[in-house]
């Protein structure tokens, strides 16, 4: 007689979670963040070109502004429906509390940097006499409820939203310096590449 051997039925294992993010939640990262940076060099330029410079180059930065509005937007519904790898186990608990408040801090200033500027655009005395379009292309409205405001309010207002605007500005950019430095940590010093998650 020959023994029969029992086969036992494999029991259904948890998946591991994700290493990496996917393929479109890394092309709205680093549009997003392309957009971002070319929009503060076109800032911090402007006042530095000529005249007849000008113009265009606030206009790109509107339209780059905007973009990185809806991209934004995107990126956030993405998030929702595609939960993004974990860092790793062994980072101490502070970093993954600070990771992820940097993040939310990031969501939150890449929705009010284009939103404070939209407004800050809308209360422009002069907007009805130059049309704002995305890179001269696409029509764009503004923010019909702060342009019929009247004229003196909308003055005051058109400053209170530029001085939001910029000062969110400097906010960004501690946090992306913030967001910068912790991957650079955990690529060279601590040797737990986070980077390469959001990496083809």
């Amino acid at each position: 007689m020959t023994a029969r051997t029992e086969v036992l039925p494999k029991t259904a294992s948890a998946p591991a979670p994700a290493s990496r993010y996917t393929r479109t939640a890394m092309a709205l990262h680093w549009l997003i963040a392309i957009g971002i940076i070319v929009n503060i060099a076109l800032a911090l330029i402007s006042e530095s070109l000529p005249d007849d410079w000008v113009r265009p180059v606030i206009d790109t930065h509107k339209s780059i502004g905007i973009t990185v509005l809806g991209l934004a937007i995107l990126r956030l519904l993405w998030r929702a429906t595609h939960r993004p790898p974990p860092l790793p186990a062994e980072f101490p608990a502070w970093e993954h509390k600070s990771a992820h408040l940097v993040h939310i801090l990031l969501y939150v200033l890449i929705f009010a940097m284009p939103l404070s500027g939209w407004m800050h655009d809308s209360a422009w005395v002069a907007a009805a006499t130059h049309p704002m379009s995305l890179f001269n292309v696409i029509p764009f409205p503004r923010l019909g409820f702060i342009m019929n405001l009247p004229p003196a309010l909308k003055e005051h207002l058109h400053t209170l939203f530029g001085t939001i605007h910029t000062s969110l500005a400097y906010v960004i950019y501690v946090l992306v310096g913030l967001h910068v430095a912790g991957a650079l940590k955990h690529e060279w010093i601590d040797r737990k590449s986070v980077i390469r998650r959001m990496l083809p």
